[in-house]
This record gives C-alpha cells, structure tokens and sequence, in this order.
C-alpha cells in the first residue's frame, strides 16, 4: 500500500463540515508558524552554532574546529571560543576574532544554558541585534564594533539575569535605555565612547560596582545615586553637571530632573554622618588592639599597615647601628652603579636619596621572616616602605645589583614596582612605594571597619583575578625560575585605594641563602616541597589556590608559616566538602548572604581545589589557572 500523507487520512474521517473547520484550523497555525521564525522545531547545539556561523562573514578563526555532526562540549576535541558546563554550551568567547557581518540571533534561542556573549573588539555593524532572545543571558560584551542607532527604552525588559553590559567604543545613540535600571543583579556597565545623549538615568543598584558613561553626549544633572563612582565615569559629557564633576547645576536643570533634597532625606543624612564620624572614633580607640592582638598572633608577615604606636625613629641596622650611621656618603646613584649607598632603580614614583630617607621618620610596620618593613614619609610628601632582609647575605654587590634591576623592569598592573635598594655585606634594603590600604591578610582578618566591609563579591573576584593575572606574568617573565613568586601569601597580597591587588616579595628565590630557603618561603610548604625538597612553578600554583581558598571562605589558613594561631585546614576542609557536595558549607557568609553569584564562587572553589591538589602532576599549571579565573569573570 502506498505511503499517505497523515494530514490525507485525517481530512477522511472527517465530515464535509468539520472538514472544512479543520482546514481553516491548519491553514491559521501555518499561517502563524511561518509568521514567527521564533516557533520553530528544536536543533542541535552543534546545528545551531554552524547556522549562527554561517551568519558571519570572515570566519577563519572559527572554521577549524566548528563542523556539524561533532560536539562542541567533546573534552578531546572541544570547538575553540566555546566554553561549557558540562555537555552544554555556556559561553562564546568570540572577541577579536576579525568577525563581520549581519548577526542573526534566532540559532542562539537553541541553546538554553548559553550565559555569556562575548563579541568584543570585531568589524559588526548596524543598529542592535535582538539580543532580548537570550533571556538567560549574564554577561553581554559587544564593545569595540560599530553598531549604531538608538537602543530602545525597553530593550532589557527582558534580560533580568544581566549583570555585565559592555557595549563601549560603538556609535549607538539616542538615550540610555530606562531598562537598564530594571537589571537588579547588574554589577558591570560600560557605555562609554558612544553618542548617548539625554539625560542618565538613576541606576540604583547596589551591585553595581563598575560604570563607565564617560565620552558620550549626556545632559543634565548626575543623580545622587551615582555619586559613589566619582567623577571619572562621567568625564567628556560637556552638559553634565553635579558635585562629582565640580559644576554646579543652574536651576532649570535642577527643577527639570527633581526637585530638591526633602527636609526628610537631610535628616537622614545627618543621621548617616553621625553614625560615620562615631563609627570612626569607635575604631580609632581600638585599631592599636586590634594591631597588637595581630601582632601576638602572627599574623603579620609584612603587613604593610602602620601601628598606632607611632615612634620617630631612625632605619637601624642588623648591629644596632642606624643605616644613618653607617651611610656617610649619602647620594642617590641614579646611574646604576654600585657604589652609592642608596641606588634608585625606578623613578617613575620620583627621585630620592639617602638623605630623604634619612631625614623622615619612620613606623614599623611588621615583622616577618625574610626581615623587618617600615613606613618612611619624605620631605617631600613621598611615602615609601623599606624592607630590611635577612638570609640574603650570600651575593656580591654586581650580582645583587643585576637580580634587583631585573624586578625593577617588571611592569605590570598587578605588581608592586620596586623603586631603591642599599646595599651592604651584612644587610639589604629594598624600597618600595606604601600602600596604605593595607595586606589582604589584615583587611580578611585584621580589619573589622569600612575597609573590610567593602570586600563585597565582586570585590574578591577582582582581588582574585588580579593575583592571578600578576602570577601569570611573573611566570612569564621568570619561567627559568624554580618558582617565579616563591612566596605568594595574602600577606604580600597590598590592595590600592580601588582594591586592586599588588603583588610584593615576589621572585626572591634567587637572592634567600640556602640554608634558610626552606624556612623563608612559603612555596615550599607545597606537599611535594615539604615530603622531598621537590620545587617548581607548580608550587606558585599551590599558594595560589590557598589564596582563593582563603578569599572565599574567609578563613585563616593553618598552611601559614609560624602561624601560632591554628587556623583551618582550608585544603582539605575544600576537597572533603567537595566530596559531599557541600560546596555552599565553605562560603564567607559575608558573601554568601549578599550575593546572587553563588555559581560563580562554587565555580571558583573548584579551581582553588584544582590549584591544591597533592600530586603537583595532577595540578593545573598558572596559565591554565588564569584562564579559568578569566572565563568565571565573565559569567
């Protein structure tokens, strides 16, 4: 018997009325299936990735490895730019890629845990693609095209899982979508060089942690809710006015955007500054036990925060002499040779001598294995920290002389430049730039005040992406090293004033006496450097993972040289919870309780596992930690 069409035997069971209702029926819901690409019959991964491709032009980068029929979650043969959970696509890394071309959205819709876009830095074009489609999306980053037009006021209406909007360097237009200030987990938005014009509207927020509006065409007056993010982010918009830029708003603007401040709203503004300025005697009484309880316990190991007990004193020598004493000379050899006392290796902070040091008062700052640091303010408002080590006696002045020029040259964004040195047979200094918001170490556990109460999510995630990107270039540049940091813990761990991490004591391997080596350098309470005097890179990778264990958790680690306070086995309190899936057990509930990025810190405990895994050939390598710190950023 010949094949018949199901719809044929169906319309013969009917009768001729209801045969006719019937065709009305099928004819209406073709109508509206072919009306609306977004009904459509279910695809594959792989199908919809090659249809979204074949949308593009210029797709070299992505040709080898996307080919329809295979996985693009395969473990062995995984498609580059693609990033997975599991067996499902989860992001598309698809920036500088050289990518142009109309983007068709519709393909994407198939691929349900898709959470992060990434087109950044491409040749696209046009007004906004329909990137509402993806309403699971958390991380849209479509900077450096030239998209243009206007975005609609509506268009994130539907997008209530965003939390980084990047649409930068475009040529959009028209004003700032209202929706925006709908996004209640938004913590990253950046807007900036573009042609919004209008006025900003009030994003609320208390995610969000990052903005940038600035080289745009907006007007009007900033709104007091944005005013913690200073004036940068809204620098090059001529029009704007309010207290972050310093300029003043004439009275139209003000009665066109609000009117002013109620009675009410100053009366809890005064509230507010009492309680601050209480808050600050509060912890001015107590910050000198909170330091010497520190101190007894410690947990300082070059804390770089300055004691309340300050003391005027000269720089003293390992003989109790002062290097005032023992430097007649004076003089600073910019040069480079090595005869000056004082050899300034890096101006770019400013110059100095001997003398200014000399003449400045100094305040010991802690105590630590490889020696004492102290604070030391110029005449000239300059402050420094002076680092007096120990255990590096073994080298001559030129062989000093060229290790310390060779960290002098490191230039990175996540590393603490080293500015001077002095150098004698029984002593070393090293001089660095003060950083006064203090270690990691002290703003975890130390600090109980404002400082601590900002390390908010987004804050460590920046503090761990940070240490890692400075790790990564320190093995970069110091690859021949048997470990390029050696001496990674949170107490070498300095937070700027925008708490981005500056990595210090690193690369001192080469310069430590050997018979102290061991006792000196937190690299080697590795496993492996502790059972049989294995070291390598790998070991930098151990430090590492104690340090993201440590940020997430919020917990004092016991792995911690000298450390007479106990602290947790953060190691192996991580794996057994893993173990169990009890990941959520291990959270600072500092963050757990005030976060919606719980995925992101379980992701990151994973890697902090990874980083600490006994066998050292099983660990991940620093560049494999970095990627995978980088792609949980983005999420």
């Amino acid at each position: 018997m010949a094949a018949v069409p199901l719809i044929l035997l169906l319309l013969q069971t009917l009768s001729p009325k209801k045969h006719h209702l019937f065709l009305f029926h099928i004819t209406i819901f073709f109508l509206i299936f072919l009306s609306n690409p977004h009904l459509s019959f279910s695809i594959s991964e792989d199908e919809a990735l090659i249809k979204f491709k074949e949308s593009l032009t210029n797709t070299t980068a992505l040709d080898s490895s996307w080919h329809k029929g295979t996985s693009p979650c395969d473990k062995k043969k995984k498609w580059t730019r693609v990033q997975c959970e599991g067996n499902a696509v989860e992001g598309l890394l698809l920036g500088e890629a050289g990518l142009s071309g109309e983007l068709v959205i519709d393909p994407l819709i198939a691929l349900p845990g898709l959470r992060v876009l990434e087109l950044a830095n491409n040749s696209f074009s046009g007004t906004i693609p329909e990137f509402f489609l993806l309403g699971a999306l958390k991380s849209l980053y479509i900077d450096g095209n030239q998209f243009s037009g206007e975005i609609p006021k509506d268009f994130f209406s539907k997008m209530g899982s965003l939390k980084k909007v990047w649409f930068s360097r475009n040529k959009f237009s028209g004003p700032i979508p209202e929706s925006l200030t709908n996004l209640k987990y938004l913590m990253e938005l950046h807007l900036e060089s573009n042609g919004f014009s209008g006025p900003i509207p009030s994003l609320s927020q208390g995610s969000l942690t990052s903005l940038d509006l600035s080289n745009n065409k907006l007007q009007g007056e900033i709104p007091q809710s944005m005013s913690k993010f200073g004036a940068d982010p809204f620098k090059g918009n001529n029009e704007l006015c309010g207290q972050q830029l310093g300029k003043e708003c004439n009275e139209e603007t003000k009665k066109n955007q609000g009117a002013p401040m109620s009675k009410l709203k100053w009366i809890i503004f005064g509230i507010v500054v009492s309680l601050l300025l209480v808050t600050i005697l509060f912890r001015a009484k107590r910050k000198e036990d909170h330091f010497d309880k520190l101190g007894k316990e410690n947990l300082d190991e070059g804390l770089y925060v300055a004691s309340t007990n300050r003391k005027s004193m000269s720089i003293q020598s390992k003989g109790g002499d002062s290097v005032r004493g023992s430097s007649r000379r004076g003089g600073s050899m910019q040069g480079g040779k090595a005869t000056g006392d004082l050899v300034l290796v890096n101006n770019e902070k400013g110059t100095f001598g001997l003398p200014d040091l000399m003449k400045a008062a100094a305040e010991v700052l802690g105590n630590g294995v490889l020696g004492s640091a102290y604070k030391a303010k110029m005449g000239n408002g300059m402050s420094v920290v002076v680092k007096r080590l120990r255990e590096m006696n073994k080298m001559n002045r030129d062989v000093f002389d060229a290790e310390i020029r060779k960290l002098s040259k490191l230039r990175h964004r996540n590393i603490l430049p080293l500015l001077a040195y002095h150098y004698r047979k029984e002593e070393k200094l090293l001089v660095s730039e003060y950083v006064p918001k203090g270690s990691l170490l002290y703003l975890l556990h130390g600090d109980r005040g404002v400082s601590h109460a900002e390390l908010n999510w987004p804050t460590r995630l920046k503090i761990i992406q940070g240490v890692a990107s400075g790790m990564c270039y320190l093995h970069s540049e110091f690859a021949s090293y048997a470990v390029p940091h050696g001496n990674l813990k949170s107490s070498n761990i300095l937070l700027n004033e925008k708490y981005e991490p500056l990595l210090s004591d690193y690369a001192f391997y080469p310069l430590i006496n050997n018979t102290q080596i061991v006792q000196s350098l937190f690299a080697y309470k590795a496993p492996e450097a502790v059972t049989n005097q294995q070291l390598s890179p790998k070991c930098d990778v151990y430090c590492l993972g104690i340090i993201i264990l440590e940020i997430l958790t919020g917990k004092f680690p016991s792995q911690y040289p000298n450390n007479q306070k106990g602290g947790t086995d953060v190691v192996q309190w991580v794996q057994s919870a893993i173990a169990d899936q009890r990941e959520s057990e291990l959270i600072d509930p500092e963050i757990a309780s005030a976060t919606d990025s719980i995925e992101q810190v379980v992701k990151l405990l994973h890697v902090g596992a990874a980083c600490t895994v006994s066998d050292p050939d099983k660990r991940i390598d620093m560049k494999e930690t970095l990627r995978r710190i980088e792609e949980i950023s983005l999420i």
